[in-house]
């Protein structure tokens, strides 16, 4: 069995361990390092195999006896591959990732203008793919005579790349660009992969403008780094069914509805049908400010815990993998559903008839049908997937089966 792994700073979160498990049985470990480490593991691992990430894929290249054309193309590496005569051969098969992530859009978007943002190493690599595909680009960065004080200049930009780590986990929320900039930008692209759907991309969608977030990438530049590691080709499919299953695997699911509709068992069982941890968004309020929901919303009114319940949210939905149970009024904060899509989708258990008041105080005060006639509109725009279900146990029987999880 092969030894291969992932190198990089901070790795706790990295999805390669999974994607590689379906590409080949072979052993792949994540490796953390230091700076000052990087050269001496090289030099004293008995390793076959590695991949390199964020912030070594420059520096890697020194540890390289041979580099493949498109490492020096591009200027650096993604993945080491042992000699037989010992050292190392540096490879870039991110090339293959972002141009999977391209797509058909490659030919179209050929001879358009491209706005690519960022400098650093991943946009080494969406530079030299555009080139290669023969789409101009320009470059924003921090400094230089191009920066995001100069934006206006690049308002014809009809494909936008966002290279850089702006809005990727843990700093969630964060865009590099408004895109109602570029008026005429026909397709956003986003190499980062977690969350699945950064604010970037958020925003795309909601200019209806076609976007694609960085997990493809990751999928397809595994699947090459996994050939070179086994010395064959792998099937062409294999890519967009790994970054379905990922998807799947991380995604979050976040179930929203009525007060009293069965939000929070739901959740307790469709966890334990997929083995995932379950966050309830009420109980996490009510543990950080130590009293009931019902008497936050006594002595501080609905405001103060619609502000306690975003934060929380905006916490909890970072996460990847998870159950969400939400408040029956999340969705009459527009602020919460970008933090609710981002990682996954929203699932309305659409429970009529009656529904239980204690402990509830605004179903009490106002009343469950007034409460149902406000918010439907709200639970039916915010839901990716609608249940309806006698039991607990059969709504999240049936929301697991919908999702395949």
């Amino acid at each position: 069995m092969g030894r291969f792994g992932l190198i990089g700073r901070a790795l706790g979160h990295s999805f390669s361990p999974a994607i590689h498990a379906l590409i080949g049985d072979y052993e792949y470990k994540l490796y953390p390092l230091e700076p000052e480490e990087l050269d001496g593991f090289l030099r004293a691992s008995d390793g076959d195999g590695f991949n390199v990430t964020i912030p070594y894929k420059i520096d890697a290249m020194k540890s390289c006896r041979e580099l493949s054309e498109r490492a020096r193309a591009v200027g650096c590496v993604n993945t080491l591959t042992r000699l037989p005569g010992g050292g190392w051969r540096g490879d870039n098969t991110d090339w293959d990732g972002f141009l999977h992530l391209l797509g058909e859009d490659a030919e179209r978007l050929r001879g358009r203008p491209a706005l690519v943002l960022g400098s650093g190493g991943a946009s080494r690599t969406v530079r030299a793919v555009l080139t290669s595909c023969g789409i101009p680009f320009a470059v924003i960065s921090r400094s230089g005579s191009d920066t995001y004080a100069t934006l206006e200049r690049h308002a014809d930009a009809e494909l936008i790349v966002n290279a850089t780590p702006v809005g990727m986990y843990p700093k969630n929320g964060a865009s590099p660009v408004d895109l109602r900039l570029f008026p005429r930008c026909r397709l956003v692209l986003d190499v980062i992969y977690n969350p699945l759907r950064t604010a970037l991309l958020l925003q795309a969608e909601e200019l209806g403008l076609p976007a694609r977030g960085g997990l493809a990438m990751l999928a397809a530049q595994a699947v090459r780094a996994g050939e070179l590691f086994l010395g064959r080709g792998l099937p062409a499919a294999l890519t967009d069914r790994i970054a379905a299953a990922i998807a799947r695997r991380t995604g979050n699911v976040a179930l929203i509805g009525m007060p009293g509709c069965g939000k929070t068992t739901t959740a307790q069982v469709l966890g334990r049908l997929t083995g995932r941890p379950v966050r309830d968004l009420d109980r996490i309020v009510a543990e950080r400010e130590g009293c009931p929901i019902a008497e936050i919303f006594a002595r501080r009114g609905e405001a103060a815990f619609r502000r306690l319940e975003t934060e929380a949210l905006a916490d909890v939905s970072k996460e990847s993998g998870i159950v969400i149970a939400t408040g029956g009024g999340v969705v009459t904060q527009p602020r919460n559903r970008p933090l609710l899509r981002q990682n996954g989708i929203c699932v309305w258990l659409d429970r009529p008839g009656e529904l239980p008041v204690d402990g509830r105080p605004l179903s009490q005060s106002v009343g469950v049908e007034e409460l149902r006639r406000r918010r439907l509109p709200l639970y039916r725009a915010w839901a990716d997937l609608t249940v309806s279900a006698s039991s607990a146990q059969d709504a999240a029987a049936k929301i697991k089966e919908a999702l395949q999880l």
